[in-house]
């Protein structure tokens, strides 16, 4: 029987990677790996290990807007994200930080 627990994390960041393999837009067309490299870079580098978690994350369903980065349980969203829009994201994981 499954257990319900409660997240150990303060904030929970998915970054979609699917690749379809230029078959048709995906997230990974729009270098969401290092996205996602750079995110868990920046969260241990400022000492977040433990508190925020970056996950890898299959298909959110809005490819033609990707990549795609979403933070929960804060509902936030951000689409057409590009390795340059990681500072961007760090500062709304902070922001969430500073409020605990």
């Amino acid at each position: 029987m499954a257990v319900q627990n409660e997240s150990p994390f303060i904030a929970h960041v998915f970054v979609c990677t699917n690749d379809r393999g230029g078959e048709r837009q995906s997230c990974a067309d729009n270098k969401s790996q290092l996205i996602k490299e750079k995110l868990k870079d920046a969260v241990d580098g400022r000492g977040w290990k433990g508190k925020v978690r970056v996950s890898t994350s299959g298909c959110m369903g809005v490819c033609a807007q990707g990549a795609n980065v979403m933070i929960y349980p804060q509902k936030l969203w951000f689409s057409e994200v590009s390795p340059d829009d990681v500072d961007a994201i760090v500062s709304a994981i902070e922001g969430i930080m500073e409020k605990r």
